[in-house]
C-alpha cells in the first residue's frame, strides 16, 4: 500500500509578518525527487489551492494522484488565500482599503515558494503548474526566471479577452470580493449540457469542494468567503485592455497548454492567440481536454488532465 506523506508549511514571505502557506505531499518510501519530479501548484484568482488540488474525490485529489506516481507536490497559497497572512486591507469592510493582491505580490510570493523548495532539497529547478490566474503567476515568473524552472503547465490561463472578462463582475473595485459558494454551483455548470451535468460533476463532489474552500476563510459567514481583488484590478488594466501581463515569447522551458472544451472564463479563442506565442520554448504541447469546463480539475474528466501532465513530466 502507497502511503503519503502531508505537511503544512508557512514560510515567510518577503513582506514582514506575512507567511505563506505551502501544503506538501509525497510518497513516504521516496526520498529524492530531482527537478522533472518536484512540482509546485498555483492556484487561480479566487479559490485557494487546496479547493482545486486536493479536495479528495474519486480516486483521490489532484496532489494525491500526483504524489502517488512518485512526484514530489507542493501546493502554494499566496497571500489573502487559504492559510496564507491576510493583508490587513482585507481585515475591514471591503470597501475601506483599495484592491488587495495584484498579480505583481503573487509572482513575489511565487518566487519566495520556488526558492524555499530549491534550497530545501538542494535543486537547480523544479516543474511549475498554474491554473487559470495561476497561469498569469507561474507565467511572469518562469518569463524572468527559466533558468529555475524545469518544465511549465498551464490550465486554463488568463489571456487576452474579447471582451469583457467573466471574472470582472463590473463596478467599482473594493479591496475583496465575497464569493457566494453554494451560488458558484449554478456557474460552474452553466455550459455543460443537462444531460451531463450529473456525470461531470458527481454526487457528493460539489459538496466535499464547498466544505473545503468554505474551511479555508477563517471569516468564512453564511456561505461566503473573501477573495482578493487586485487580480480584477489586473484583468481590467491588462486582459480586457488588449495587453499582455507577461511575454510568453521569453519563456525558454517545455510548455503544456491544458484546455476545455465547455470552459468559458478562458475560451478556445484566447488559447489560439496564446500557444503560438510559446515560440521560444524547446517545445510546446496543446491538449484540447472534451467535456470540461474551467474547473475541470475537480471534475469527471480530470483524469486527463493528471494522465497529459504525468506524460509531459516524463
Amino acid at each position: 500500500m502507497t502511503i503519503l506523506l502531508t505537511e503544512n508549511l508557512y514560510i515567510p514571505s518577503h513582506t514582514d509578518n506575512v507567511a505563506l502557506h505551502l501544503r506538501h505531499k509525497r510518497r513516504k518510501d521516496i526520498q529524492t525527487f530531482g527537478p522533472q519530479r518536484t512540482i509546485l501548484l498555483m492556484h487561480g484568482a479566487t479559490l485557494p489551492s487546496e479547493s482545486l488540488f486536493d479536495v479528495p474525490v474519486g480516486d483521490g485529489s489532484f496532489m494525491d494522484c500526483l504524489a502517488r506516481d512518485g512526484f514530489d507536490v507542493y501546493a502554494l497559497n499566496v497571500r489573502g488565500f487559504g492559510g496564507s497572512t491576510r493583508p490587513i486591507g482585507m481585515e475591514g469592510a471591503a470597501d475601506d482599503a483599495p484592491p488587495q493582491v495584484r498579480t505583481e505580490t503573487a509572482v513575489c510570493d511565487l518566487r519566495t515558494a520556488v526558492d524555499y523548495v530549491l534550497a530545501t532539497h538542494t535543486l537547480p529547478r523544479l516543474c511549475l503548474i498554474g491554473m487559470s490566474w495561476g497561469g498569469t503567476v507561474t507565467g511572469a515568473y518562469t518569463a524572468a526566471h527559466s533558468d529555475k524552472v524545469e518544465k511549465l503547465t498551464l490550465i486554463a490561463p488568463q489571456w487576452i479577452n474579447d471582451g469583457v472578462s467573466r471574472l470582472d463582475p463590473g463596478g467599482p473595485i473594493h479591496a475583496y470580493r465575497r464569493f457566494n459558494v453554494e451560488a458558484f454551483h449554478q456557474r460552474w455548470l452553466e455550459s455543460v449540457p443537462e444531460h451531463k451535468r450529473n456525470w461531470i460533476l458527481p454526487t457528493g463532489w460539489f459538496e466535499q469542494w464547498a466544505a473545503v474552500i468554505l474551511a479555508s476563510d477563517p471569516a468564512a459567514q453564511d456561505g461566503i468567503i473573501r477573495a482578493p481583488a487586485g487580480v480584477i484590478q489586473d484583468v481590467r488594466e491588462y486582459w480586457s485592455a488588449g495587453k499582455a501581463f507577461y511575454e510568453p515569447e521569453k519563456i525558454t522551458v517545455p510548455v503544456l497548454l491544458l484546455h476545455a472544451e465547455w470552459d468559458r472564463d478562458v475560451n478556445l479563442n484566447q488559447m489560439v492567440a496564446l500557444f503560438p506565442r510559446f515560440r521560444n520554448a524547446p517545445y510546446r504541447r496543446w491538449i484540447e481536454i472534451g467535456e470540461g469546463t474551467h474547473m475541470v480539475v475537480m471534475e469527471q474528466n480530470r483524469w486527463q488532465v493528471f494522465e497529459s501532465i504525468k506524460a509531459f513530466l516524463a
